[in-house]
């Protein structure tokens, strides 16, 4: 029993039973014999009062009436005490199985009443295959006296008969051998009656999913005078409508206080009271991602602080221990770093120094501003290990080097460190071997492209959007090329002669 302030469940609040079983000799056996044992004989009073509620020869609900009843006979004081160990009691019996507890909310006495479903005990079959309450049996009273009780609880078949079994035939007669029914008139008055005074509880009313909001969490914190009250009060009877609402509060995540100040909203209701699934939605949307980013602001804000403290802690305290590089994971060095260090001294520097330090190596004068967020945005919202970090600041900048990359675009970050995110790449190992795939990736498709005729696309803003067009070059050799003096002298005599035609008018 879940009760989080005890002026909620007093003597003076109401209660009502229901049972739908009548307990038998081997029930009372079970009780005393199995059950006492593990939850103790107040427990089983408990339990035994609450069955005597309804008479014995019925099945049903009980009165209602007020707990004072259960305090006074079971002689608990009407106290803050008495209320503990009353809900203790019924806890036990909630654990083992043979209580479950409701809380009803009534809107007209803005009260509480609470109902109490017993369950039957199980049969010693049935008890003895359930391997966690066999478990607690042989925890309080040992291993031996729960063998000895299902000896005692069990008659053995005769030994005549053992081992007949696969001798055995079944000459039981079948239900329509023999009766006959008159299956042509159908009595639609009757079936009505027995559907209104039904003496089962219908099976969908209660809520699949114990962290559901139910109508009583919902009413109790909605504002009285607002306008969508009365369709809020209209949700007690429909429980399709209100699995809907819980399933938008599951999908968003949404607390009580939450989901009330939107029903409260314009619009989540339509005309006939029926709740507007896509307007509830999109504005259960809009408060999950305004809560989404207000905790990442939170989460940046405080690692900010955290790690100021730690790096004015590790300041005072030793330096940590220096991790190496197998060198079948080393990556080469980019060309700005050649002068400045080796091969090994680098790999050491991406493995143990944190992503700030690199990112200032990088860039001798002030790491600008927007790359630092994008860096600690990843390294306080992702969770990725700073190895892992300083491995995707090397990948970037190669890429910008070799001319893949113009800039470095903040979604182009997000998008390849959720990806390692994805695949699990929290060493400096898998790391290395994810860059090292991407690369191949690139390569193919590269290669691939050029096969096909296509050219990739470039994205740069100075990329030229026309293509270069090849001009036809003159192929032929020198010594055709080459006009002796003789051809020429013959070449001028002709001109002179087809002008000299062309003036005589030929």
């Amino acid at each position: 029993m879940r009760i989080t302030n005890l002026h909620h469940f007093s003597e003076n609040h109401s209660y009502c039973v229901y049972r739908d079983f009548g307990l038998g000799t081997v029930d009372g056996v079970m009780l005393s014999q199995v059950y006492q044992p593990m939850v103790g004989a107040l427990a089983v009073s408990l339990y035994q009062l609450l069955c005597q509620q309804v008479p014995l020869e019925k099945v049903g609900y009980s009165p209602v009436e007020q707990q004072r009843r259960l305090f006074l006979t079971l002689g608990l004081e009407p106290s803050e005490k008495g209320r503990k160990l009353l809900i203790e009691m019924a806890s036990k019996l909630e654990a083992v199985g043979l209580l479950q507890t409701s809380r009803i909310y009534l809107p007209e006495n803005d009260d509480y009443l609470y109902e109490y479903e017993l369950e039957a005990p199980l049969s010693p079959a049935e008890f003895f295959k359930t391997q966690h309450l066999t478990l607690l049996l042989r925890d309080k009273i040992g291993k031996f006296a729960v063998l000895s009780l299902q000896e005692q609880l069990w008659s053995r078949e005769n030994n005549e008969l053992a081992g007949r079994s696969m001798n055995k035939e079944n000459i039981s007669v079948p239900f329509y051998e023999i009766f006959e029914l008159n299956a042509h008139s159908i009595d639609y008055e009757l079936e009505q009656a027995i559907a209104e005074v039904s003496i089962s509880r219908q099976p969908g009313i209660r809520l699949a999913e114990t962290d559901s909001f139910n109508y009583a969490d919902i009413i109790l914190r909605f504002p009285r005078d607002s306008a969508n009250r009365a369709y809020v009060e209209a949700l007690r009877y429909n429980v399709e409508q209100l699995g809907t609402i819980n399933y938008i509060a599951h999908k968003y995540e949404l607390s009580v206080q939450d989901l009330c100040r939107l029903l409260d909203e314009d619009g989540v209701f339509g005309p006939d009271g029926t709740v507007v699934q896509e307007q509830l939605e999109h504005a259960a949307s809009l408060s999950f991602r305004q809560v989404k980013k207000r905790k990442e602001e939170r989460q940046l804000q405080g690692g900010k602080v955290i790690s100021l403290r730690q790096h004015d802690s590790a300041a005072a305290t030793e330096p940590p221990l220096e991790h190496a590089v197998q060198m079948e994971y080393y990556v080469e060095v980019p060309p700005q770093f050649l002068a400045k260090c080796d091969i090994h001294q680098y790999n050491m520097m991406l493995r143990n120094e944190p992503y700030t330090r690199l990112l200032k190596t990088f860039f001798p004068g002030s790491v600008p501003d927007n790359l630092l967020d994008i860096f600690e945005n990843i390294d306080l919202n992702y969770k990725l290990p700073s190895e892992v970090i300083n491995v995707l600041i090397h990948y970037l900048m190669n890429l910008l080097t070799t001319g893949g990359e113009q800039r470095i675009n903040r979604n182009f970050v997000n998008a390849i460190a959720s990806n390692m995110l994805m695949k699990q790449v929290d060493t400096y190992e898998k790391a290395v071997q994810y860059i090292r795939e991407q690369a191949k990736v690139k390569v193919k498709n590269e290669s691939a492209s050029t096969a096909s005729g296509v050219r990739p696309r470039s994205y740069s803003r100075n990329a030229k959007l026309k293509p270069e067009i090849p001009i036809v070059q003159s192929t032929l050799p020198e010594a055709e090329a080459a006009v002796t003096e003789e051809e020429f002298a013959e070449l001028i005599k002709m001109a002179e002669i087809m002008q000299a035609n062309k003036k005589n008018g030929y």
